[in-house]
């Protein structure tokens, strides 16, 4: 395991009043796109971008560094693990807004493509091990997340991406080049938009054929309504009055009555 070093840059101190200032924007925005942002320390600054996105053809890629550590599970990955695979690369960290808002895009793509050679991998920066252990099991993330304080992997990658750039994804090819990147939140149409050419270029199956989540969920959501809606009905018809047996007796006599 590489040994990590704490990056740090020398920076002067903001007035007090801007650092107020900076902090009620931070309050009402939630480190929206575009916006500065601070991790607690005047010196650790960070900046969500625009979610714009890069596509690199094969001529232009370039080899993924070498990145290797310790997940938020305590297990020894290697990015050279997933040779083979299509790699979506996702810089994250727990006090980041547009990282939470982006997760459930993440997972829906995650499920969608797991059958078509695409594998996810989370990096967790300038975090607090314990803050973001406690937030990827709330969400329920399902794929690992290598746990990277110092930020070394961000900075691995500063090529690419600007290294306090967060959220940032990338797209690693097979062949472990870099495909594509995001710089800030992404989406579900503009995830699957830059892993379907990289697919079909590696011929790993036909992305028009996955199983997509939310059709499915709206289905079962139809069914459930419908399940409800055939148990009310079933309800309403057991509550429904009955005739009196008696009221029923008589009217018997009465139509045997006018039979003679």
């Amino acid at each position: 395991m590489r040994e990590h070093h704490w990056l740090r840059r020398s920076r002067r101190a903001a007035p007090a009043t801007r650092a107020l200032a900076l902090a009620a924007v931070l309050a009402l925005s939630g480190c929206a796109g575009g916006n500065e942002i601070e991790n607690g320390d005047p010196d650790d600054r960070f900046i969500s971008g625009d979610g714009s996105s890069t596509v690199f053809e094969g001529a232009d890629r370039v080899e993924v560094p070498e990145v290797s550590g310790t997940t938020l599970d305590g297990d020894e990955v290697a990015l050279s693990d997933y040779l083979g695979e299509i790699v979506v690369l996702n810089v994250w960290a727990s006090w980041c807004g547009p990282c939470r808002a982006e997760q459930p895009v993440l997972d829906e793509v995650h499920t969608e493509y797991a059958d078509l050679g695409v594998d996810f991998l989370g990096v967790n920066i300038k975090d607090d091990e314990t803050a973001a252990r406690a937030y990827a099991e709330h969400q329920e993330i399902p794929y690992p997340s290598l746990y990277d304080q110092p930020g070394e992997v961000a900075q691995a990658f500063r090529d690419t991406v600007p290294p306090r750039s967060i959220p940032s994804t990338l797209i690693i090819d097979p062949e472990g080049r870099i495909a594509a990147r995001v710089i800030g939140p992404t989406t579900y149409g503009q995830l699957t938009e830059l892993l379907n050419p990289v697919v079909v270029e590696f011929d790993l199956g036909d992305p028009e054929e996955r199983p997509r989540v939310a059709e499915q969920e709206a289905e079962e959501s139809a069914g459930e309504a419908d399940a409800d809606a055939d148990a009310s009905e079933g309800a309403e018809d057991s509550q429904a009055p009955t005739e009196p047996a008696e009221d029923a007796a008589a009217d018997d006599g009465a139509g045997n009555g006018d039979s003679d």
